[in-house]
């Protein structure tokens, strides 16, 4: 793997680190400011931010495991 598809592969992390970070401010904006009339909307946000965190930490592995990968060779 090239040191070009490393940055890529690490750039993805971070995109996917912030879209995560995006949704539980979300969550804490409706549990900070309008829980009682926004709860509802709750479950598709945790869902939302499991489903980001699952992303992330699957591009992480990725990342990690091209980098030694890369280091050995």
């Amino acid at each position: 793997m090239t040191n070009e598809e490393l940055k890529e592969l690490k750039k993805d992390v971070s995109t996917k680190k912030r879209i995560a970070t995006e949704w539980a401010s979300k969550i804490h904006d409706v549990v900070e400011d309008g829980l009682w009339t926004e709860y509802s909307t709750l479950p598709q946000l945790a869902s939302d931010a499991v489903a980001a965190c699952e992303a992330w930490k699957s591009a992480a592995e990725t990342y990690e495991a091209a980098q030694k990968s890369a280091e050995s060779a």
